[in-house]
């Protein structure tokens, strides 16, 4: 049966290069699959995935405003289609989420999303925000932090090495580093905004 599945790391922790290999096991059965990614990541090029191994596949590149329910359906009439991969799915828009619960529901094609949880202020991705809430298996992609601790968050990087903490959710020409929830600082850069009080100076008890 066909599902709608979320597979999430931190960076760098091989998302393309799972995408990749799923691509290429449809490919080695027989099977059809369509590679779509977002077009504003043109890093290795406007509509090709690459993985940090040395993979790469050509892909359609998509914008906000595509309708990739129609693009998907078309294909699948022109030649069946047996897979759906997308490729840094925090780029999706909450509409094109909802188009691919019908790829699954209506056309009965399985979709794989591939992507980031959260950006560089630890604040959820559209795409991945409304994917950890539809999509019937979320899977995540294990990573570790300098530290040797478990990696969850994307740290933003600075030219001179120090932690970004300021600016535009999307911006790919920045160096990014998976690192644990305590060393990315959390309470100090998270908008959501949270200072512990100070405790108050506990009483003696007189005997």
């Amino acid at each position: 049966m066909a599902k709608l599945y979320f597979y999430y790391s931190a960076m760098n922790a091989g998302k393309s290069t799972t995408l990749l290999q799923s691509e290429y096991n449809y490919r080695e059965q027989g099977m059809r699959a369509l590679c779509f990614t977002p077009r504003i990541d043109d890093r290795a090029g406007v509509g090709r995935i690459s993985s940090r191994i040395g993979l790469e596949r050509e892909a359609t590149p998509f914008t906000g405003s595509h309708d990739l329910f129609v693009d998907i359906r078309q294909a699948h009439a022109d030649s069946p289609v047996h897979c759906v991969l997308i490729d840094e799915a925090q780029f999706l828009t909450a509409r094109q989420v909802l188009q691919l619960t019908l790829v699954v529901d209506r056309l009965r094609i399985p979709v794989l999303c591939y992507g980031l949880r959260t950006d560089f202020r630890g604040e959820p991705f559209e795409g991945s925000k409304y994917l950890l809430a539809w999509a019937e298996e979320i899977i995540e992609i294990k990573t570790v932090c300098r530290t040797g601790r478990k990696a969850t968050m994307n740290a933003r990087i600075g030219e001179d090495g120090s932690q970004v903490v300021q600016g535009n959710q999307i911006d790919i020409g920045h160096h990014y580093e998976a690192v644990s929830r305590a060393s990315f600082g959390l309470d100090r850069i998270s908008p959501v905004g949270y200072a512990p009080p100070l405790a108050e100076p506990s009483k003696a008890t007189d005997t």
